[in-house]
């Protein structure tokens, strides 16, 4: 079967679920479900919907525990927006990648954090430097001036 249409099916099976999950469901269980994303079978016989459950282990598993029993409700609801011959069984899968997105941006904050604190220090030492070649600057302006009147003369000289 050609991709785009697997696609296409994946994206409607995952509006309806993440729809029917939000609003229709009235399991306790479920509570802070994303679905991420979908992925459908080229026979279109079975389909894993991708979920994050925000919360504790013990929150994701009783959320997983409820969307695996209302499944067949969440099938009949796609079923009537789907046009297939077969509609795909549906399995739920949590999804791992937004928890471990998050622990990286938390590494990631907390390197900065140490960088940034050593950069400080060295700061104040990049500015003493500054000021050294600032005085130096100083100098070869002040040899510059120092110059200037000897080129003259050399110019009044050859001039003569």
């Amino acid at each position: 079967m050609k991709s785009h249409r697997l696609a296409r099916i994946g994206e409607v099976i995952r509006e309806v679920a993440s729809t029917t999950i939000l609003f229709e469901l009235k399991d306790p269980r479920v509570k802070n479900v994303t679905v991420t994303r979908t992925e459908v079978a080229a026979d279109l016989q079975h389909a894993k919907v991708y979920v994050s459950v925000m919360g504790s282990e013990k929150q994701q598993q009783l959320a997983l525990y409820g969307l695996q029993h209302a499944a067949g409700f969440i099938q009949s609801k796609i079923a009537k927006q789907l046009a297939t011959r077969f509609m795909p069984v549906i399995q739920f899968v949590l999804d791992e990648g937004v928890k471990k997105s998050i622990e990286i941006s938390k590494i990631l904050a907390e390197e900065k954090a140490r960088s940034a604190g050593p950069a400080v220090a060295t700061e104040g030492a990049v500015d003493a430097d500054d000021e050294e070649i600032d005085d130096d600057e100083d100098d070869a302006d002040a040899e510059e001036d120092d110059s200037a009147p000897k080129n003259a003369e050399r110019g009044t000289r050859n001039a003569e």
